[in-house]
């Protein structure tokens, strides 16, 4: 079975022309694209989730703002809990210094602050979604490159036929059903990049939800000195990027 399948391959690859080798190398590096970001956004989001939540627990388990901040970098430096911390912190300590400079600076200081925010929320929404594109055109695109290749096969077999005067089954059979390879290769690139895609913008929304929420109660605890809990949220909390996202 593997041999009839190997020579099924090989005789599809020496047969076709400039075109169909150009549709299988462009399926092979959407499949080498595929796998590459399987890997290294599970790897990222992975790691997001188990330094976040430790960071999480650090920062509100310090005793001021400025060793909570120190205590996220020393556990999680690259993370985009730590991001939004920094930017935060550092929101409220130039406001407090700079309270009459110019007409940004002037503003009240949870709009200064929930402005911060807003960005670096953004700035690390846009760092977990890198990626997930490609992966959705892969699942769009692939199948359709996979046709195209053998529509095209079919198409020279089919003329290879015409010249040699011999339609029986046994002529017909071998290449046409070479060529039917590229939809199957099509479709086995397909399938795990929409899967990947799926599971990968599941876990990134999750995380979204827990920088969203840490940056509500970051928030408030930078206007007001106290951690809103996720009980007393109330419906005119400052939005952020991650809800308007969702909204959308």
């Amino acid at each position: 079975m593997n041999e009839v399948a190997h020579m099924g391959v090989l005789g599809f690859w020496t047969q076709s022309d400039l075109v169909g080798k150009s549709a299988a190398a462009l399926l092979l590096l959407m499949s080498l694209a595929t796998w590459y970001l399987i890997v290294t956004k599970t790897l990222q989001l992975w790691r997001t989730r188990r330094l976040g939540a430790r960071a999480l627990e650090a920062f509100w388990q310090a005793p001021e703002l400025a060793q909570a901040v120190e205590r996220m970098h020393a556990i999680a430096p690259n993370c985009p809990f730590y991001d939004v911390a920094a930017q935060g912190a550092a929101a409220r300590a130039h406001h407090d210094q700079h309270v009459r400079g110019s007409l940004a600076e002037s503003l009240d200081v949870s709009e200064f602050v929930t402005r911060t925010l807003r960005r670096a929320v953004q700035r690390a929404l846009a760092g977990l979604d890198s990626g997930l594109s490609v992966l959705a055109s892969v699942g769009a695109t692939a199948p359709f490159v996979g046709l195209f290749g053998t529509v095209w096969g079919i198409y020279h077999a089919l003329i290879g036929i015409g010249f040699t005067g011999q339609a029986t089954i046994d002529k017909v059979a071998g290449p046409v059903g070479e060529a039917l390879i590229m939809t199957a290769f099509g479709i086995a690139v397909a399938v795990p990049a929409v899967l990947a895609y799926n599971f990968l913008l599941r876990a990134q929304r999750v995380i979204a939800a827990e920088l969203d929420g840490f940056a509500h109660d970051l928030h408030a605890y930078l206007t007001t000195g106290v951690r809103l809990g996720s009980v007393s949220r109330s419906a005119d909390r400052p939005p952020s990027a991650a809800g308007e996202q969702r909204g959308g």
